[in-house]
């Protein structure tokens, strides 16, 4: 996540319902409408089922808890409204509980393309359809626990891990690239990059995830295509400790971009 946001996170009221600006409702509405056309034909099964179940309205900003009881209701996931940055253990403890940070902040147009810090759109649209999923959800729990257990000397390399496949990740359908990454979901620029772009794409193999580095505030270069759901599950059932230091012994492969300018 950014180190620093220039966005305000926006506190639910009494009734747990936050107020949104018109103008905030209409960037929702441009942005659901620009992204379903093409993600009809470029998201994996998994994404458009759920958002089929959880029936999101295209010309309003969701409600966090709505989107929370539907999940608890489909899958047993949830969701909570958070401020834009909480600290890696809060955030990993809702993972291991099965429930998944929401900002609830949404974009300005002059980020309509792309925005490094998640917002709403990114978090509800891009992610929560995901979380209907019963395998993606195991993932999810279990890296959860894993970042609990293995400390901050490995959170920045475990990481890229959930960097190359819950916010970037691309599965193989029927032989065509399909989107699950909410990160491609929620990006009309990022989406544009898989479906019209020259990206690189590898077999998962969680050693190379693990050795290759990332920027979070350009499109992405590399992308990782899984086989399943089940395999992303099934990639943490391994000694993960001893993975990450094979990694960090091997050293990180080389950068497909440039240093940001300082």
């Amino acid at each position: 996540m950014p180190l620093s946001t220039d966005y305000a996170s926006k506190i639910p009221g009494p009734d747990g319902l936050i107020a949104y600006t018109a103008e905030e409702r209409a960037v929702w509405r441009d942005l659901y409408a620009q992204q379903i056309p093409v993600l009809r034909d470029h998201a994996c099964r998994a994404y458009l089922e759920g958002l089929d179940k959880l029936a999101m309205d295209g010309t309003d900003v969701p409600q966090v808890r709505d989107i929370d009881a539907r999940l608890a209701r489909i899958s047993g996931a949830g969701v909570k409204a958070v401020d834009a940055l909480i600290p890696q253990d809060e955030f990993s403890t809702l993972l291991k509980n099965r429930k998944f940070p929401m900002a609830t902040f949404i974009r300005r147009r002059e980020h309509f393309d792309y925005i490094e810090e998640p917002d709403i759109f990114h978090e509800c649209f891009g992610h929560c359809p995901m979380l209907t999923n019963d395998a993606f959800c195991r993932f999810m729990e279990q890296f959860g626990a894993l970042a609990l257990d293995l400390g901050d000397e490995w959170s920045e390399r475990l990481f890229r891990l959930f960097w190359f496949t819950v916010e970037f990740g691309v599965i193989r359908e029927g032989g065509a690239l399909k989107a699950f990454g909410a990160g491609i979901i929620s990006s009309p620029g990022e989406l544009a990059n898989v479906v019209h772009g020259t990206p690189m794409v590898e077999p998962f193999d969680l050693l190379t995830v693990l050795r290759t580095p990332y920027r979070i505030d350009i499109v992405q270069p590399v992308y990782f295509e899984i086989e399943s759901f089940e395999q992303l599950a099934a990639s943490l059932d391994c000694d993960m400790e001893a993975m990450l230091k094979e990694a960090a012994h091997r050293c990180d492969l080389p950068a497909r971009f440039e240093a940001k300018a300082a």
